[in-house]
């Protein structure tokens, strides 16, 4: 396993949660990471983006302002810091490294994967 996403769990709309996603086996500090999420029934979708260093942020527009990702390049790790839950945030989350450096928005461009952590969120 290169990427092991962990800290999901069930809270009441309103509340946080704050994933973590640490990597092992190799180091990720030269590719950009995101995090995805696929709901019951539905296709996985982009949430968050973070260039290699840090220096750009991209986001889904309705985790705006409600959601923080992070990343600690000497740790391997990234993070998504997720407040205001929303009973829609519900989904399995998963953490990706991307192909190059910069943020990207697209499925294909991310070529590793974690397992991926349940978020329930409930109203």
């Amino acid at each position: 396993v290169q990427l092991q996403a962990s800290g999901g769990g069930l809270v009441q709309a309103g509340g946080s949660l704050k994933l973590s996603c640490a990597a092992s086996k190799r180091t990720f500090s030269n590719n950009a990471m995101g995090w995805f999420r696929q709901a019951p029934g539905k296709e996985r979708e982009f949430v968050a983006s973070i260039s290699w260093n840090g220096g750009r942020t991209v986001y889904k527009d309705s985790v705006k302002a409600r959601f923080t990702i992070s990343r600690d390049n000497p740790k391997n790790m990234l993070t998504l810091q997720m407040n205001s839950l929303k009973p829609e945030d519900t989904a399995v989350y998963y953490c990706a490294a991307a192909r190059f450096a910069i943020t990207t928005m697209n499925v294909p461009d991310y070529n590793y994967w974690g397992q991926g952590t349940l978020v329930t969120v409930s109203s």
